[in-house]
């Protein structure tokens, strides 16, 4: 994985934060219905974690209903799972871009967007 999700100065334990890695690529539909994800090994070897650590973030997704385990055939995006509309995934990316451009900290972009949510 090119960005590690894990964080280890973060107060998220590591298994969360794998959890909302996959789950933010899974509902912007960069992962969509049907894609395959590493296996549990590979995301241990991937981001250097406890293969406990690792399998415990697929069990969130699985318990989430976001992912089905199959077993030897893999880990896979359930059909069911509730990508973003595409509209409001393409607005979100655009936010984005803008926000790194202008060097707006992580932090304070999911603060505001917290703060237009309670509006």
């Amino acid at each position: 994985m090119k960005d590690s999700p894990v964080n280890s100065a973060d107060t998220l334990r590591t298994a969360e934060q794998i959890f909302g890695y996959f789950k933010g690529l899974i509902l912007s539909g960069r992962l969509g219905a049907g894609e395959k994800l590493p296996t549990v090994r590979q995301t241990m070897v991937d981001l250097d974690v406890a293969l406990g650590t690792a399998a415990k973030a697929y069990k969130l997704l699985e318990q989430e209903g976001l992912v089905v385990s199959r077993g030897r055939a893999g880990t896979r995006v359930a059909d069911a799972s509730a990508a973003l509309p595409g509209a409001v995934a393409a607005q979100l990316r655009a936010a984005v871009s803008a926000a790194k451009f202008a060097n707006v900290p992580h932090g304070d972009l999911i603060n505001a967007l917290s703060a237009y949510w309670t509006e």
